[in-house]
């Protein structure tokens, strides 16, 4: 059972994932603070290269199981075109301008 994505609890997070979820390239890069920073698997990456890759190119869609750290922490069943379907943890770093400084993400 997934969270509807209006219903998470922090806004920052909430229009990530429906950044993502649409495609809304413009959106996704609109909640990146400068200079974010971002990591999968526990290995550094830079963040256009690898959005474009796994997230936009390849049609990325996150289906949120579950939240903790007031919204900030995901458990997600992640699916792209490229590597299917796999459970995964996304954590975020909100500065305090209401953007996203950095993001992690890997296989739960």
């Amino acid at each position: 059972m997934s969270i509807q994505v209006n219903r998470l609890g922090d806004p920052v997070v909430r229009a990530f994932v429906a950044a993502v979820n649409s495609h809304d390239k413009d959106a996704f890069e609109a909640l990146l603070a400068p200079g974010a920073t971002m990591s999968d698997d526990g290995s550094e990456r830079e963040i256009d290269d690898w959005t474009d890759r796994e997230v936009f190119s390849s049609h990325g869609h996150m289906d949120v199981e579950s939240e903790s750290d007031a919204g900030r922490t995901l458990l997600v069943t992640y699916r792209n075109d490229a590597w299917g379907e796999m459970r995964t943890k996304w954590r975020f770093d909100i500065d305090d301008a209401g953007r996203i400084s950095r993001f992690e993400t890997g296989q739960a």
